[in-house]
């Protein structure tokens, strides 16, 4: 539900209803850059995550001055400023607070290279549906086009990565640009939302309104048409028709059920009718892992009984998920068995996209599935689906993730699988990417929607730490994790320093196997063992020393299996913020693994995970039953 346009210069006001006259300080004047500040605090912000610099210089000063009038006895800022290493460590911070609450995350930089540091964070924020709002500045107006000093097109640069890019060059309709910023990122498919504000813009002085919004285009007519949107009867009654003839129907969950508020409807639909589910990378969490009928997560190194419960169902039910490349390689092959499809999805442009379905409906998860399972109640729907439920239960009992159990190494594996006995599956996680990333998906439990915070589509290295870090912000009283890789870690490691400054209790598990080691299972699978620039080994951090100089009290490195459990207990159980380094085995692998262009039928288990016999396939293609059970 994205808008089409590139960027949008603000043109007319439309005074919405949401914003409502009243705020104590309209008809106040005061500057631009104060404007930005009041819309900021009448949105809800209460942490801005960035880097300041010339351009933008004027906002960060009106923060100062509004904290300096709106503070009270309390200890904190009314609007507290994190201040990172660099403006990329900003925007994964205002990702982290984001994906970990639901509101729109916030940060701040300068023009120039201030602004084209978040390009990454931007785009990974779009590639995930992350509701974010990003304030650059910019040249004065006068300079734009010039090569002023530190100007850079972000309005260009942005405009394919970013939900929609404002540029204000109307002071006088600035802070109805805001509200409608922060209006755009948080409704319909959220994402994130680019204000470019010139430095004269923010300095202009004029009448504070204290409500309006822009007119976008018929952007809010259809945002409002999506949310009037309800499911009728007779596509309801299609649905469940679909519903009765199948005998193994499955739930294939994606990210779509956390944002659009789908944990509870799922939970209970799933529950009353006893239907299996499985989830994407970014689903996790949707529905509580420990469910005796999830089988966890799908796809390119999903579970083996997770991976095979798609090649025997013959009704896929998806939810907020789109059908990409790690789950879907070769969209022909995926659910072979399914005889229905049906997709769930607030953006049409997903349907169809890249697996025809034979059932459809264009609206929020958590709504959708409530209107389905109040109109499968008044319909009297029942049915039995024991038979395949025990089936897939028994695919668990099999075919169990399972890795390495002796040896001179720590096996990654049994690190994650000694933290999620620590954890019990209710602290907020947050990873880099690569193997690290995997095991945490494949071996952790997450009970509830937004513990679970990784880069999934755009797969981006030191997305971790400073994810988990916005996360901490968000929820103080909560246990955050970043599980993180050498390589990763490396890729912001400035942020250790932002733990400490702020004196976070953020913990950072670093499994430290002296390498790219995703990067390295490719070349050992396809590239004849050719480790070209994947081999870290003569590198010379040294991590503890660097966590020593950040200000890290609990500073450890363990590598004997033996001691890997105790360490890792205190580490969890240390008040305040924790580095801790395992050393864990180079040569450890992902799995199972399906390859790239592979379907499920392909994939490898590996040494340690039961691969089961291949169903013999009957007529038509489909699972021949008696095989299936």
């Amino acid at each position: 539900m994205n808008e089409p346009a590139p960027y949008l210069d603000a043109d007319h006001t439309d005074h919405a209803p949401r914003h409502k006259s009243g705020h104590p300080r309209a008809g106040e004047a005061m500057s631009g850059a104060e404007m930005v500040v009041e819309v900021m605090a009448q949105e809800g912000v209460d942490t801005v995550f960035g880097y300041s610099g010339g351009a933008i210089l004027p906002t960060y000063d009106a923060i100062f001055r509004y904290n300096e009038r709106e503070r009270t006895a309390t200890v904190t800022d009314p609007m507290q400023l994190v201040v990172p290493a660099n403006e990329q460590g900003a925007g994964f911070m205002a990702a982290g607070y984001a994906r970990s609450t639901g509101r729109v995350g916030c940060f701040l930089v300068t023009s120039g290279p201030g602004a084209t540091n978040t390009v990454t964070p931007i785009r990974d924020c779009m590639a995930d549906s992350v509701p974010v709002v990003l304030i650059t500045g910019q040249v004065a107006r006068a300079a734009m086009g010039t090569d002023a000093f530190q100007e850079a097109p972000i309005v260009n640069i942005m405009g394919n990565c970013a939900k929609h890019v404002f540029l204000v060059t109307r002071p006088e309709q600035l802070e109805e640009t805001i509200r409608t910023a922060f209006e755009v990122a948080r409704s319909g498919r959220p994402g994130p939302v680019v204000v470019d504000l010139p430095k004269d813009v923010q300095n202009w002085v004029g009448e504070f309104k204290g409500e309006g919004l822009l007119g976008i285009r018929g952007y809010r007519q259809r945002m409002e048409s999506l949310r009037q949107t309800s499911l009728p009867e007779g596509k309801a009654r299609r649905f469940f028709e679909m519903l009765e003839q199948s005998r193994r129907p499955l739930f294939y969950v994606g990210g779509g059920a956390i944002h659009g508020e789908g944990s509870a409807a799922l939970t209970a639909f799933a529950r009353e009718y006893g239907i299996p589910s499985v989830s994407t990378v970014m689903g996790l969490g949707a529905i509580d892992s420990t469910d005796d009928l999830h089988l966890h997560m799908l796809g390119m190194h999903g579970t083996a009984y997770a991976n095979y419960a798609v090649e025997d169902c013959d009704f896929i039910i998806a939810v907020g998920s789109r059908f990409d490349d790690r789950v879907a390689a070769k969209a022909e092959l995926f659910a072979p068995n399914a005889e229905n499809i049906a997709h769930i999805d607030i953006d049409a442009a997903e349907i169809g996209k890249v697996k025809k379905v034979t059932w459809s409906h264009i609206g929020e998860a958590g709504s959708t599935l409530q209107e389905l399972l109040e109109q499968g109640r008044s319909m009297g729907f029942s049915a039995d689906y024991e038979d395949w439920g025990e089936h897939c239960r028994t695919l668990r009992e099999r075919h169990p993730m399972d890795f390495k159990q002796d040896g001179d190494f720590i096996q990654p594996q049994a690190v994650m699988r000694a933290l999620n006995k620590l954890t019990g599956g209710d602290a907020i996680v947050s990873t880099g990417v690569g193997q690290h990333q995997m095991w945490a998906a494949q071996y952790l439990d997450f009970r509830r929607p937004r513990l679970w915070m990784t880069s999934g589509s755009m797969g981006t290295m030191g997305f971790g730490l400073p994810a988990a870090i916005g996360a901490q912000f968000a929820n103080p009283n909560e246990l955050v994790i970043d599980i993180d890789g050498d390589g990763s870690l490396r890729m912001n490691l400035g942020e250790m320093e932002t733990v400490t400054t702020y004196g976070l209790p953020v913990k950072i598990l670093l499994l430290n196997n002296a390498g790219d080691g995703m990067v390295r299972q490719w070349q050992k699978l396809y590239f004849g063992d050719r480790f070209s620039g994947s081999d870290k080994s003569l590198h010379r951090k040294n991590f503890i020393k660097a966590a020593e100089a950040d200000g890290f009290e609990f500073a450890r490195s363990v590598s004997d299996p033996a001691e890997m459990a105790a360490t890792l207990e205190a580490f969890i159980r240390f008040d305040g913020p924790a580095f801790l380094e395992v050393g864990v085995d180079p040569d450890a692998s992902v799995y199972p693994m399906v390859g790239p262009g592979m379907g499920y039928k392909q994939m490898v288990t590996g040494e340690h995970i039961p691969a089961r016999e291949i169903p013999e396939i009957g007529r038509h293609g489909r699972v021949n039953p008696s095989e299936a059970f």
